[in-house]
């Protein structure tokens, strides 16, 4: 049915496709905030600073494949399928497990083409997952 090898490669892609999403939005946010100093007063901001909180929903799931990635279990269609449900929750176009993520994240889709690029990669990439019976 599914191969692990390929649902693996597949988890795998969709891990780089988010990550390009998200230094996307942090880009964009970060402009949005203004004026940061360097590289560690960024990271502090990133991870501890408000403005920026919104965005752990999408760091923590990019977390969560990373980690199912090192395991040295094969990867089976549930789990992909797990994965490409709680992306859809958090991006679309499943209803929204969380309305101010969405609400924000729509936001910037609409503003920045670079985040409407990269979301239309991560689409093709969760496309590529087994879908939830």
């Amino acid at each position: 049915m599914h191969d692990p090898v390929t649902l693996r490669a597949s988890l795998q892609h969709l891990s780089k496709t988010a990550r390009r999403l998200h230094k996307a939005m942090l880009d964009v946010e970060t402009q949005y905030f203004g004026a940061v100093g360097g590289v560690l007063e960024h990271l502090q901001l990133v991870t501890k600073h408000p403005h920026f909180a919104w965005l752990q929903k999408l760091s923590g799931l990019m977390v969560e494949v990373d980690e199912r990635l090192d395991e040295e279990d094969a990867v089976d269609a549930e789990t992909a399928a797990r994965f490409r449900t709680a992306f859809e929750l958090l991006v679309g176009p499943r209803p929204a497990i969380d309305e101010d993520f969405r609400k924000r994240y729509n936001a910037l889709l609409q503003d920045a083409p670079e985040i409407a690029m990269a979301h239309g990669a991560l689409r093709a990439a969760l496309a590529q997952l087994p879908a939830q019976p």
